[in-house]
C-alpha cells in the first residue's frame, strides 16, 4: 500500500469513528468550525508515522577507533541517545474529522432523507448540447434520414390498397369506373379515380363481364391486406417528399450560476438569554453551512434586532445582548434594504429569523407578516427558541404560522432543546424541497 491508500484508509476510519451528525449538530462543539471546513469530533485515530530502525545509529563495530581501543563499559552522560526521556510526547491534532460543506450537505440530505436541488438564475455560459431539436431547414450532413423514412414509409401504408381486388371489382357486370370508385371510397381505399379509369381502359372488353357480382368476386378473389402484402412482396419504394425533410441542431444548453443569499436574523433583546441563543446557534450555524455546500456562490447577512436592527458580522452575531424592546418588523425592513444589492432574478434568498416569539403589540400581524409577502425568496423560516416553553405573550411564531399556513414557501419550527435542533432543520429544508 502507497502513502494515497494510506491517507485513504485513514479517511474510512476517521468516518466510521466520528460522532454522529445529527448528536454533532445537537450537542457538538460547532465553535471550532470555520465557514469553509466542518470539524466533527471522531475518537482517537493515530496518524501512519515513519519508524526509523534504532540499529543504524550506531554502536560497537562503527566508528573510527582502532582495534585494540579500550570501549566504555558504561554510557557517559551527554552522549546522543543515552538520556532517559519519553518520546512521542507531543502529539498532532488529529481529533478531528473535517468535511468541506458541500460533503456536509451531502451527508444530511442523506441522514435526512433531502433530496433539495438548488435553482440556477445567472445564465453564465451557453453550449452546445446534443442534437435533439428539430428545424425545416440546415446542411445536408444533419438531415434527419431516419425521420424522413418513416414519413415516407407512413405515407406509402397510407397510399397502399389492393389493386387486383380493384381490378377484379371493374370486372363485374354492370358496375364501371364510376360504380367501383364509389364502392372503393365506402371501403376507405385511397385510390383515385384517374386511377380507376386508367385500369379499367387496360381490362378487354371480353372481361369487363366476368364476375355477376360482387358476392361472386369477392368470393372467388383473394383480398390481401397491406401487413400481408409487405412481408409477401416487400418494399420496392418509399415515397419522399421535401416537406418531410427535417435537420438536427443541437440544444442551446445554458449553464446557470447557482447563487444564493441567506439573511440570518435574530432577536437580541434582554429575554434572548444564553440557552435561547445556543439554541439560535444550534440550528442556524447548519444551515449555513448546508446551504453554503449546495450553492455555487453563497453569501451571508447577519441581522441584529431587539426594537431596531442593525448589521452585524458573523463573529458578533450569536453572542449579542441588549436590554432593550422587541420589534421584529425592523430586521424585515432592514432585510429588504440589503437584499436589493441581491437582485431576486439572480439570486436565491433564503431569510431566517429566529428568537423566542416575542414581539411588541400588532407588530407581527400589521408590518412583519405583509413584509415577509413583499419579500421574494425561496423560503422564510422562523425559528422560536423557548427552553422553558411558550410564554403568555410568545405569540409571534404561531401568527405567523397562522397566516401562512397555505404557503409552501414559508416553515416555522419550535426548538424548546438540543433535541429538537434536527428536526427544526429537517422542518426547514424539507418545506424548500417540497415548493421545487
Amino acid at each position: 500500500m502507497g502513502l494515497r491508500d494510506d491517507l485513504e484508509r485513514y479517511r474510512e476510519v476517521g468516518e466510521d469513528r466520528r460522532q454522529d451528525l445529527s448528536e454533532f449538530i445537537q450537542y457538538g462543539d460547532l465553535g471550532q468550525s470555520r465557514p469553509d471546513s466542518v470539524r466533527v469530533p471522531i475518537k482517537i485515530v493515530d496518524l501512519p508515522e515513519f519508524a526509523y530502525d534504532q540499529r543504524d545509529q550506531g554502536g560497537v563495530g562503527q566508528g573510527d577507533a582502532e582495534e585494540g581501543d579500550p570501549v566504555d563499559a558504561e554510557p557517559q552522560p551527554g552522549d546522543d541517545g543515552d538520556d532517559d526521556g519519553d518520546p512521542g510526547e507531543e502529539g498532532g491534532e488529529h481529533e478531528y474529522y473535517e468535511m468541506d460543506p458541500e460533503e456536509f450537505a451531502q451527508e444530511l440530505d442523506e441522514q435526512l432523507g433531502l433530496d433539495l436541488e438548488p435553482k440556477g438564475k445567472k445564465v453564465i455560459e451557453e453550449t452546445e448540447g446534443d442534437f435533439t431539436d428539430i428545424t425545416r431547414s440546415g446542411p445536408t450532413s444533419t438531415l434527419d434520414f431516419e425521420r424522413l423514412f418513416k414519413q415516407g414509409l407512413k405515407r406509402k401504408l397510407a397510399m397502399d390498397f389492393d389493386r387486383e381486388f380493384v381490378r377484379e371489382a371493374l370486372k363485374i357486370d354492370g358496375w364501371g369506373p364510376a360504380k367501383v370508385f364509389e364502392w372503393a371510397r365506402g371501403e376507405n381505399m385511397p385510390v383515385s379515380r384517374a386511377w380507376i379509369d386508367e385500369a379499367y381502359d387496360e381490362i378487354p372488353s371480353g372481361e369487363r363481364t366476368t364476375w355477376e357480382s360482387f358476392e361472386e368476386m369477392a368470393a372467388e378473389t383473394d383480398r390481401v391486406d397491406t401487413a400481408q402484402r409487405i412481408r409477401r412482396e416487400g418494399i420496392d419504394e418509399v415515397p419522399f417528399r421535401r416537406e418531410d425533410e427535417r435537420y438536427r441542431y443541437p440544444e442551446i444548453v445554458e449553464e446557470r450560476e447557482k447563487n444564493v443569499v441567506v439573511v440570518n436574523i435574530r432577536d437580541v433583546s434582554g429575554s434572548m438569554r444564553q440557552k435561547k441563543r445556543e439554541l439560535v446557534e444550534r440550528t442556524f450555524t447548519p444551515l449555513d453551512w448546508y446551504l453554503q455546500g449546495k450553492y455555487d456562490n453563497a453569501e451571508f447577512v447577519y441581522i441584529a434586532h431587539d426594537a431596531d436592527a442593525w448589521e452585524v458580522e458573523r463573529d458578533e452575531f450569536f453572542g449579542i445582548r441588549s436590554g432593550g424592546g422587541t420589534r421584529i418588523s425592523s430586521a424585515y425592513e432592514l432585510a429588504a434594504e440589503l437584499l436589493e444589492e441581491y437582485p431576486w432574478s439572480e439570486w436565491n434568498r433564503y431569510v431566517f429569523a429566529a428568537g423566542d416569539s416575542e414581539n411588541s403589540s400588532n407588530d407581527t400581524e400589521e408590518h412583519v407578516v405583509p413584509l415577509m409577502e413583499q419579500i421574494p425568496a425561496n423560503l422564510h423560516a422562523y425559528v422560536e427558541t423557548q427552553p422553558s416553553g411558550n410564554a403568555i405573550n410568545a405569540t409571534h411564531a404561531e401568527e405567523v404560522e397562522r397566516n401562512f399556513r397555505d404557503a409552501d414557501d414559508v416553515a416555522v419550527a419550535y426548538v424548546s432543546g438540543p433535541n429538537d435542533v434536527v428536526d427544526a432543520i429537517y422542518d426547514i429544508l424539507s418545506t424548500e424541497d417540497e415548493s421545487q
